[in-house]
């Protein structure tokens, strides 16, 4: 019996090797590095050709990485959005955020971050890739936090822009509206915050409930991310837009979309029913929809993976 279980287990053994020697390849991954600070994956299919078109992926806010994931957040959004973009032929590069290679680092210091790093890092990441001459076209697509960046960095250089998810009014706007929803009764001093923040200046914070909006050290990006209308922006963009929210998502409202819309008419707008604020589809309730964000092997919505692909071929 002994030896029956052993050479099953030999045998187990021999196959699984062999399936793992045998597995197809679909595409090709590398590590690619802009620059001391900015890492990221690059998704290629096997074979590329003059017509091969580039997506520069930014991720959202807080320290996200390449895959779009945080700690204790993992749901691999940004990895499985790259992996299906590039079976359609579609290069992908995603990257981490500055702040990830700062944690590494132990040289994160949030008082000297600013908005705008994060907009010249994109523009970093966009002139690597167009220094290549490698690619047809070179899309720039923004998640979140990360559409308005990718807005700023787009400037008319690359060819394309797309909003995954992006706030379409100033983030005081939407965290008035975020607080008025989970705690109202913070409401007229979250407001009274952030007016002092547009103006410019700071303040002494004396509600630690506010601590992780308002703290000290943070408060410095929140002025210089505050100034950033994203429809004055949009409106400046001359080149091909796609705008794409999701009818589940629990972060940035579709009205959004739609400001964004109104603002830069002859972009595509494209809702996507059941899509969430990570790209995946709930069917559900609330409860479904934020157990999704630390799920890892939830895949991203088909839908989007087609909108995308259909306007990029179309470009």
């Amino acid at each position: 019996m002994k030896k029956s279980l052993l050479l099953f287990l030999i045998l187990f053994s021999i196959l699984c090797h062999s399936q793992e020697k045998t597995a197809i390849k679909t595409f090709n991954k590398e590590e690619i590095s802009i620059n001391t600070l900015i890492k990221g994956s690059l998704y290629s299919p096997l074979k590329q050709n003059k017509k091969t078109n580039l997506v520069i992926l930014i991720a959202g806010s807080g320290p996200t990485d390449r895959d779009g994931n945080q700690k204790g957040l993992i749901n691999n959004a940004s990895k499985y959005l790259s992996e299906e973009l590039v079976k359609n032929d579609i290069v992908v590069f995603s990257y981490d955020k500055r702040i990830i290679a700062q944690m590494l680092s132990g040289t994160v210091n949030e008082v000297t971050l600013s908005f705008d790093d994060f907009v010249n890092d994109a523009k970093d990441v966009f002139t690597y890739f167009k220094n290549q001459k490698k690619y047809n076209k070179i899309i720039i697509a923004g998640h979140s936090e990360g559409s308005l960046i990718g807005i700023l960095a787009a400037n008319n250089n690359s060819d394309a822009f797309i909003s995954l998810a992006g706030a379409g009014r100033t983030i005081d706007a939407v965290l008035v509206e975020q607080i008025e929803k989970q705690a109202p009764f913070l409401k007229e001093e979250v407001q009274k915050d952030l007016e002092i923040l547009k103006s410019g200046k700071t303040f002494e914070l004396k509600n630690q409930m506010l601590a992780s909006l308002f703290r000290a050290s943070v408060q410095p990006y929140m002025i210089s991310w505050i100034k950033y209308n994203p429809q004055d922006e949009i409106k400046k963009l001359k080149i091909p837009v796609l705008l794409i929210n999701g009818t589940k998502d629990l972060q940035v409202n579709i009205t959004d979309a739609e400001l964004l819309k109104k603002a830069k008419p002859d972009a595509e707008l494209f809702i996507i029913d059941n899509m969430n604020h990570i790209f995946k589809e709930i069917m559900g309730d609330n409860t479904e929809n934020m157990k999704s964000y630390t799920n890892p092997d939830l895949p991203v919505s088909p839908k989007l993976t087609n909108t995308i692909t259909v306007f990029i071929k179309s470009l």
